[in-house]
């Protein structure tokens, strides 16, 4: 993903738009920060589903779930 400057963006907008088009991913910044993200049309969910996964990562750990536990249950029977 590419960073660019704001008014590097504004000053060639078409050439942008067209890398975008053409697939391109985008980060437009102001002062070094980014302030915005230009993406081709249907990654905006792929990359906001990765954006909450990677906030998820700092507060989650996922172990082994598929080898058995020593711990016998039955999810059919009635132990209400």
């Amino acid at each position: 993903m590419q960073q660019v400057n704001i008014t590097e963006f504004r000053n060639h907008l078409p050439k942008y738009l067209a890398r975008t088009k053409a697939g391109e991913t985008l980060e437009i910044t102001s002062r070094g920060r980014i302030v915005a993200r230009l993406a081709p049309p249907g990654e905006s969910a792929r990359i906001g589903a990765r954006q909450e996964l990677e906030k998820l990562r700092s507060k989650c750990r996922i172990g082994d779930v598929i080898s058995p536990i020593d711990e016998q249950w039955d999810a059919a029977s009635d132990n209400s």
